[in-house]
Order: C-alpha cells, then structure tokens, then sequence
C-alpha cells in the first residue's frame, strides 16, 4: 500500500531551551507596568456604582470639600429652553423698501401694464402694500428661523433705538400675500387683484440679525445657574444602605462632577502619587514573576507562556479600568474567573491560583470598595481551582460557570449580611451584574480556542480532537503501519494509567503517545520489527550504522510530519524526546561486537533528541521503552514482568535522560508499580479449557 505523506525531509536539529526567556520576560513586564501605571485613577470617586432607588453599598460618605450641588442636564436643559425662548430676536429695518415697492407698483399700473384693472383696486393695493411693510415684511427663510425660537416678540432696529414688537403682528411674504387676496369681496374680487401680480412688489423689509440674536440667546443661556445648593465641608452626604432617592442621586453626581474638576485642576504631588501607584505595580507583578521563577521556572523559558499570563494580568485591570470610565456597568460584568480558567487548564492549580490574585489586586486599585471586590472574586477563583481538573468537554464549562455564578451570589450576600444591609435593603441591580459576570464565563470555550492559536498552547479538549483515529494521520499510520499503529495505542494506555497514577496530565500523554511514531510511515514501516511479518530489511544493509540511521530518522521524520499537519507544539515535543538523546542499542551493541577494539562513533546510533522536559514527556518515554521490550519476553510472569519494567526504567534513569525534567523518585517508584500491574493485566495467563469427551 502506497504511503499517503511524503518522505523526503532533512534532518531537523531541535533543542528544547534550557534559559529563561529573559528578554521576553523582561520587554512584558516593564510594557504590563507602563501600561497598568497608566490607567489607574488619581481621583478617589472611582469605582463608586449607585443606582436610583437602591441602597448605597459603600461606607457613610463624607463631603471632603464643599462643593455645589449641580443641576441635572434635564432640568438645565429645560431652564435653558426658558431663557431661550424669553429672548426677543432682533430685526434691521431697511426704510427705502416700501416707498420703493409702492412707487414701483403705482408706476406700473399709470403705465397700463395691469390693462382692465380698476383705479379703486390700485389705490387698495398701495394702500395694503404700504399697511404690510409698516408693520414689517421678512423673508421666509428669516420667517424658519424665527419659529425655531418661537418668541412673542421681537425687536426692529431703527439706526441706534430698538423698537419692540409682537411676532404674531409681522409678517413673511407668503403671509403678507395673503393679508393681501384676503380682502375677497364684492367691491374687490380676488381675480382682479391676482392680475396685479402683488408677489412682483413684495420684498423684505426686515431682516434677522443673527449676530444680535445669537449673542443675546448665548447671555440668556450663561445667565442660568448650573447649581442650587452647596454641601458644606464635613457634612455627611449619604449613610450605608440609605436608599438613594433622587436628591442624593443629585447630590453624588455633583460629588464626582467636582472631584474629577478638583483634579484635573490640581497638579501638587502628581508625580508622588504616580510614583508611588507605578512602584505597587511593579512589586506585585515581582511576587508574580518570583513566583514562577521559584515553582514554574520552565514557564519561563516559553515566550509564549510568558505572553500569555502577562496578556491576562494586563487585560482584565484594562477592562475593568475601561468599563469605570464609561460606566456602562458594574465591575462584575467581567468574568474575571477566566483567568483562572484559562491558567488552569494550560498550567496548574497553583500558578492559576496565584496570578489570579496578582489580577485582583491590580484590579483593586482601581475601585472604591476593593474589600468586597477581593471577597467575591477569590471566591470565584476557589471554585475555578476546586471544579476543574481538566477541561474536556463543553458541559463541564456549563456546570464550571454555574459553580462560579452560584458561589459570587453566596460570597456577596454574605457580605452585606456582615456589613449590617438586611435582606430588605439588598440591592437587586447589584446581584444581577454578579450572576451575568458569572454566567459570562462561558466565553471562555471560543477564547480558549483562540488563545491556542495566538499563544499555541494546546488544551485537553484539543488533545481529545486530535485523538480521533479517523483524522488522516492516525488513519494513514494504521493502514500503512499497522504493528505500529497497535503499539502507539498500547503505549497510550500504559501512559495514562501511569499519569493517573502520579498527578500528570492525562490527555496530553496520550495524546503523544498516539503520534510519537508517526514518523515510521515515512521511513518505511518494515525497518521496525513490529512491522515485520518474517522478513527483515536490515539484513540487506551494509552495516549497522546505516541500519541506525533509518531508525534515528524516524523522529525527524516524524516531526516533518507533525508540521506539515500543523499538530500543537506539545506534540511535536513528544517526537522529539520519546527517545531522548538515547542509543539505537540494539545495532549499538552489534557494532561493537563486530568490531572488538576499535573506537566506536557514538554520535551515529544516538537520537537527536532532547531529552524529556515534563514529567509527561518522561512518561511516555519510559512507556514506549517497558511496551517495546516486553514484547520480547518468552513467559509472562509477575517476576520477568517485574524485572523487565525495573530493568528498563533504572536503564533510563541511569543514562541521564531524566535530569531535566520535573519528576520525583517517588513518581519513578509509581510508574515502575503501575506499569507492573498493567503489563499484569494484559498479559495475563488463561486456563486450558478440557475438551469434551466423546
């Protein structure tokens, strides 16, 4: 059968980093500083929530200055409007207009332009013409704007005097042509009038000043107090759990109207406090960062670990800082569990747990009432580290965010008991936005897979998706290798009880185990003799050193393949370390027995590796060897079982390959047991069944 994956790859030389990131770690934490340093408030009204109707939750507030009670925008708006509309707008009379128009007019008629029209309606037009622009004429456009002010009156200038008149007494020209053709009588009949063409003498006589009127409007509106009332030094503006009616409503606004005012203005000891807000920043993402340096140092070799639990320390203090300066809602409303989450599922309890406090206190900086703060979200954070074990399907996350939402409500009721607010004055607002920010953790599905992509961590829902035997490398390596499709699911299962066993994570090492040798298929899965069905193709080879070589290339091969699939990193590290900078021994030895006495090339029969770096990679090369060799054994004992998994985990153990990684003697002494009763069960002897006599 043909190999569906190509196979001309060149050797790849990988090494796992043994340093600290330092300039990673170094460029995140002065930018997550700047950044956090930035946003924190100077005025001490931050973080004040209150809503009409319901209770203050904060302690007793005392008025610190005295400062004015500000009108609310409605209620200015509409004192505005009434200025407004008091104001008269001014009109320029031009004199010339009438006499002009009304001559023109009797010069036409005297010309016999109006040919059959009576010298009574003559007299009668100029007369009415002449009523009209006494009284004032404007044009339409000056007639819209004057009903956007709606004035009962107005003010004609004549040169330096201003003469006040009543608006409805004015006309414009439409108006004025129909006080005109309203004088349909019997002595005066509208058709005769009509062929006057009266709207030919009909010309503004007045016209708005807008100058003069804007200025006058601008005055009136300045004249209107922004204020009623002041809040003397000292004098207490509002108890815990007084219900906030409308007056106090009032009265809060115009305290953090003036406070904000009050520093903006104020420049005295700005750069203490910045200092000294920029140094408290600073020292907790130290604790942050000397925590990982003393538990997770390799977390520190990762840039993208790095990134990742700065982005969120940073992230969430934005947010909440954001969210107060809009005041669209309550601090709550974030999920700040998520972080948590997120460290728990790609780290551990510990490191979850400790960061999510470092993201609290950030936070607290930024609210008024950080005690309460703290209490309600650490207690989302216990119920994020107790609930979670390891994320692998979607229904955990809906009962992880219940868990979370029901223990918020506890911890805040909780606190307003201690605080002396009966269950009367709860505020229903309040828990609303904590059982939202709480349900709101179920985003945290679609942002995990997208912070796998932007970070390439792997979570283990990942790892059950790529567990599926029917994805195109897992169905190429059992068709094209089947011995060693059998044998990586041996080694999976062998590898997770032994995960179970010593507390590492179980869906990763299996996960590895499922690829570790995919890159058989490439090399051509016949060099392996679990592949073999009578027929050895070493046999035709030179030497061992060539033999070797096939075999070595199965890991580079391996992760060509891993690549080309784009497989989590954590995958391709499995590849690269299942067998370390270990030896091919088999044709190691067989070498050195052909050639007594001469100087062996050690380089040729050793694996690139690196060596295991996790406790999961160090599992699953101790699998991979105990389920190669015991195959080989001729009777399935408990002592040969016993001796067999010793003798291999002691070798790995004694060659070095499990320096660098994270596991204990005590996890060695479990793996060795597990692996024991494992091999135990699957290999156990069947008693001869007797056969029916005839």
């Amino acid at each position: 059968m043909s190999n569906p994956l190509p196979n001309n790859s060149k050797k790849n030389n990988v090494t796992v980093s043994k340093q600290i990131d330092v300039p990673t770690l170094a460029g995140a934490f002065i930018l997550s500083v700047l950044l956090l340093t930035l946003i924190l408030p100077r005025a001490e009204s931050v973080g004040y929530f209150y809503t009409l109707g319901e209770p203050w939750r904060y302690a007793s507030l005392y008025a610190a200055e005295q400062f004015p009670v500000y009108k609310t925008a409605d209620e200015l708006k509409a004192e505005q409007d009434g200025a407004s509309a008091q104001v008269q707008p001014y009109f320029a009379l031009d004199s010339t207009v009438a006499a002009r128009q009304v001559a023109a007019f009797r010069a036409d008629y005297a010309a016999g332009k109006f040919a059959g029209v009576p010298p009574g309606y003559a007299a009668h037009i100029a007369d009415a013409l002449t009523r009209l622009y006494e009284a004032g004429v404007m044009s339409m456009a000056d007639a819209e704007n004057l009903a956007k002010f709606s004035p009962t009156h107005i003010r004609i200038v004549r040169g330096n005097e201003a003469e006040s008149r009543e608006a409805a007494t004015v006309y414009s020209i439409r108006t004025a042509y129909d006080e005109v053709m309203k004088t349909d009588t019997a002595q005066f009949r509208r058709e005769v009038m009509a062929a006057c063409n009266i709207p030919d003498y009909l010309l503004p006589n007045i016209t708005l000043d807008q100058t003069k009127t804007h200025t006058a409007v601008d005055e009136a509106v300045a004249g209107v107090s922004q204020t009623h009332g002041l809040v003397k030094k000292g004098e207490k503006i509002i108890d815990r759990g007084e219900i906030v009616d409308e007056q106090k409503l009032k009265i809060l606004d115009s305290f953090q109207r003036d406070l904000s005012q009050r520093n903006e203005t104020a420049d005295r000891g700005l750069w203490e406090l910045i200092a000294g807000q920029g140094l408290f920043v600073l020292l907790l993402l130290l604790a942050a960062t000397l925590y990982l340096y003393t538990f997770r140092r390799d977390i520190l070799r990762q840039r993208s670990a790095i990134l990742l639990i700065f982005s969120l320390v940073t992230l969430f203090p934005l947010l909440a800082h954001l969210l107060l300066i809009v005041k669209a809602g309550s601090v709550y409303l974030i999920p700040f569990a998520l972080v948590a989450v997120f460290l728990r599922v790609f780290f551990d309890s510990r490191t979850a747990f400790a960061t999510y406090l470092v993201t609290l206190l950030l936070t607290s900086l930024c609210l008024s009432n950080p005690y309460e703060f703290l209490c309600i979200e650490l207690a989302a954070g216990f119920a994020v580290v107790f609930s979670i074990s390891e994320l692998t399907e979607r229904a955990q996350l809906l009962r992880v965010s219940v868990v979370i939402t029901l223990v918020t409500l506890l911890a805040a009721l909780v606190f307003d008991l201690t605080q002396g607010i009966g269950f009367a004055g709860l505020s229903p607002t309040h828990y609303i936005y904590i059982a939202c920010g709480g349900m709101l953790t179920l985003m945290g599905y679609p942002l995990l897979y997208l912070l796998e992509r932007v970070f390439g961590f792997s979570s283990s829902m990942t790892m059950l998706e790529l567990m599926n035997i029917n994805n195109d490398i897992l169905s190429a390596l059992s068709q094209n290798a089947q011995g060693t499709f059998n044998h990586s699911m041996s080694v999976a299962n062998l590898a997770t009880d032994v995960a179970k066993k010593i507390g590492a994570r179980v869906q990763l090492v299996r996960a590895g185990a499922f690829y570790h040798d995919i890159g058989k298929m490439a090399v051509g899965p016949t060099y392996f003799t679990e592949n073999q069905t009578g027929v050895n193709p070493h046999d035709r080879l030179d030497d061992e050193k060539q033999s070797a070589k096939i075999i070595i290339s199965h890991v580079t091969e391996g992760l060509r393949i891993a690549r080309e699939h784009n497989l989590p990193k954590e995958i391709c590290d499995f590849i690269l370390t299942h067998h370390g900078r270990g030896k091919v021994r088999y044709f190691y030895v067989q070498w050195v027995n052909k050639h007594p006495g001469e100087q062996v090339d050690e380089a040729a029969f050793t694996y690139p590796g690196p060596n295991p770096m996790t406790k999961e990679q160090a599992i699953l090369m101790i699998c991979d060897g105990v389920e190669a060799a015991s195959r080989s054994l001729k009777d399935y004992t408990a002592e040969s079982i016993s001796t067999l998994v010793t003798r291999i985990v002691d070798t790995i153990v004694a060659e070095g390959c499990l320096k660098r990684c994270p596991i204990s003697f005590l996890d060695i002494e479990l793996a060795k047991l597990t692996l024991i009763e494992s091999l135990k069960r699957t290999y156990h002897t069947r008693i001869s069944y007797p056969e029916l006599k005839s």
